[in-house]
C-alpha cells in the first residue's frame, strides 16, 4: 500500500496530460504582450503541437487530425523572467525615467516553415497574418530577444537583419554565430563555452572513465562540440565508444530515434555525455526518458525539460544526471517575485490559468473559460515540485535579464545624449535607428560581462 501511494503521488506528468482533452485548456494565443513606450520583440517556444498516429486532415494541409497541445513548464520562466525584468527597470526612477519598456512575445513552433511568423506580425504590429503594412500605431521597436536553439536564431536573424533591427539571443553560446558577415545584428548574451570540453574531461578523470558515448545535434555547432571534445580527450587517453549526431528535424516517434536508441543502449559505455540545446535534441531526449533507460551515467551540458516526459521522476532515466552550467548571480528577488504571479495578479497572461486548473484544483467556466475562483487557497508556482517547475533563475533566464538590462541602459544613454545634443527637441519622444542601438547595445553588454566576470573572480579568490 505504502509504494501504491508513493507511486500516485509521483505519477503527476499523466495527470497533466489528461487535460488535452479538455476545450479551454487547448485554447492558447500564440503571442502575450505587455504595453509600453517601446516595445521588445521575444521569441522562443512556450507550447507546441505533436501528434502520435499522423493522420491527416482533411482539409488543411501539413496539420493532423490528432493534434495534441503540450505545454513547456520550463520554459515558461523564461518568460517570468522577461517580466521581472521589465518591471525591475520601470520602477527605477533613474533608469528611462520618462519612458516605460513593454514586450510582445510570439511562441515559436518546432517547424522552420513557422519560426518567421511571429517576427513578421511583431514587426507589422499586427496580431493577424496581415505582414504587408502597418495599421497601427507608430511603435519603437528597439531589439528582438530569441532562444532557445541556436536554428532558431539564426533563422529570425536572416529577417531581422534586413531591418538592421538588434537581436540579443540568450541560448547557449555558438561560435558560428559570431560570423559578422552573416549575422550583422545579432549578439549572443551567454558567456562562451571556452572551457566545456576541458572541464567534461576532468570529471571523467576524476571518476576513471575512459569508455564514453558521445551524442551532439547533427549541425555546425555539433561538428565543432565534436573536434574539441575529441582532441581533449585523446591528448587524456579517454576513449569513444561511440558517436550519435542526431538531426534536429527527429522527433521522438522516428524509426531512425528508435535504431540509434537499440545502438546506445547496447553499447558497453555506462556514461554518456549529451552536447546540444534544448530544441535540438528534443525528440531523441524525449525519446530516452519514455524509454526509462537504467544504468547509464548521463552529462548534460543544459538544464533540459525532460522530466515533463517522465512517469515517475524518482525512477526515469535522467534522474541524478551530471549538468553543466556557467555560475551567475543568484537572484533572490526573482524568487520572491515568483511566489506572488497567479492568473489574478497577471490577468492577461494565457498560459497560468492552465498551471492553476492542472495542479492547484481549479475549474474553467464552460461558459467562457475563465478561471473559477475555486483553487486551492495560497497556490503558487514556488509550491510545484522542482522537477516540474524551479523558481531559482536559470542559466537562460539569467541571459534574459542581463540582455534587456543592456538594452534599457542603451536606450537611456542615447536618451542622455540626444537631450544633451538637442536640448530644444520637440518632445516628440525617442528618435533612434536600430543600428545605433545595435551599437550601444554592444558596448554596454561588454562592460557588464566584464563586470561581473571580475565579480566572480574576486568572489572565487
Amino acid at each position: 500500500m505504502f509504494w501504491i501511494f508513493i507511486f500516485g503521488v509521483l505519477y503527476i506528468p499523466n495527470f497533466v496530460c489528461a487535460f488535452t482533452g479538455d476545450k479551454c485548456y487547448g485554447k492558447i494565443k500564440e503571442y502575450t504582450y505587455q504595453e509600453g513606450d517601446v516595445t521588445i520583440g521575444a521569441f522562443f517556444p512556450l507550447h507546441s503541437y505533436y501528434t502520435h498516429d499522423h493522420v491527416s486532415h482533411e482539409i488543411e494541409l501539413y496539420y493532423f487530425q490528432d493534434m495534441y497541445l503540450k505545454y513547456n513548464f520550463m520554459n515558461y520562466q523564461f518568460l517570468l523572467a522577461l517580466v521581472f525584468t521589465i518591471e525591475e527597470i520601470n520602477r527605477n526612477p533613474h533608469l528611462l525615467p520618462n519612458t516605460t519598456l513593454g514586450f510582445e512575445h510570439h511562441n515559436i513552433k518546432f517547424s522552420e516553415k513557422n519560426i518567421l511568423l511571429g517576427p513578421f506580425l511583431w514587426l507589422a504590429g499586427l496580431s493577424n497574418q496581415l505582414v504587408n503594412y502597418n495599421c497601427g500605431q507608430k511603435r519603437n521597436l528597439p531589439a528582438a530577444l530569441t532562444g532557445t536553439s541556436w536554428a532558431i536564431s539564426a533563422h529570425i536573424g536572416t529577417l531581422l537583419q534586413l531591418y538592421k533591427i538588434p537581436q540579443l539571443t540568450f541560448a547557449y553560446f555558438d561560435s558560428n554565430m559570431n560570423d559578422q558577415s552573416q549575422f550583422k545584428t545579432l549578439y549572443q548574451v551567454a558567456p562562451e563555452d571556452t572551457y566545456l570540453s576541458l572541464a567534461l574531461v576532468s570529471l571523467m578523470l576524476h571518476f576513471s572513465w575512459s569508455w564514453v558515448g558521445l551524442i551532439v545535434p547533427n549541425d555546425p555547432r555539433g561538428t565543432q562540440i565534436l573536434s574539441e571534445f575529441r582532441d581533449v580527450m585523446e591528448s587524456n587517453r579517454i576513449c569513444l565508444a561511440f558517436v550519435k549526431m542526431i538531426p534536429g528535424t527527429w522527433n521522438s516517434y522516428s524509426d531512425a530515434i528508435w535504431k540509434n536508441m537499440e545502438k546506445i543502449q547496447e553499447s558497453s559505455a555506462n556514461v554518456i555525455v549529451i552536447c546540444g540545446d534544448i530544441v535540438s535534441l528534443q525528440g531523441l531526449m524525449r525519446h530516452i526518458a519514455q524509454l526509462l533507460v537504467t544504468w547509464k551515467v548521463w552529462v548534460l551540458n543544459s538544464q533540459w525539460d525532460i522530466d515533463y516526459y517522465s512517469d515517475y521522476f524518482m525512477i526515469e532515466s535522467f534522474h541524478g544526471s551530471l549538468i553543466f552550467s556557467h555560475h551567475h548571480e543568484e537572484m533572490v528577488e526573482f524568487v520572491n517575485f515568483v511566489q506572488t504571479v497567479n492568473p489574478y495578479t497577471y490577468p492577461e497572461d494565457a498560459y497560468l490559468p492552465k498551471f492553476w486548473v492542472i495542479f492547484f484544483n481549479c475549474s474553467f467556466s464552460e461558459f467562457d473559460c475563465q478561471l473559477l475562483e475555486n483553487c486551492q487557497p495560497n497556490a503558487s508556482l514556488d509550491l510545484l515540485p522542482r522537477h516540474i517547475f524551479d523558481p531559482t533563475m536559470s542559466e537562460e533566464s539569467y541571459n534574459i535579464y542581463n540582455a534587456v538590462h543592456a538594452l534599457a541602459h542603451s536606450l537611456h544613454e542615447m536618451t542622455v545624449q540626444q537631450i544633451q545634443t538637442q536640448p530644444y527637441a520637440n518632445g516628440d519622444g525617442m528618435a533612434f535607428l536600430p543600428w545605433q542601438i545595435w551599437i550601444s547595445v554592444c558596448s554596454v553588454q561588454k562592460v557588464t560581462m566584464q563586470t561581473q566576470r571580475r565579480t566572480t573572480a574576486s568572489r572565487n579568490l
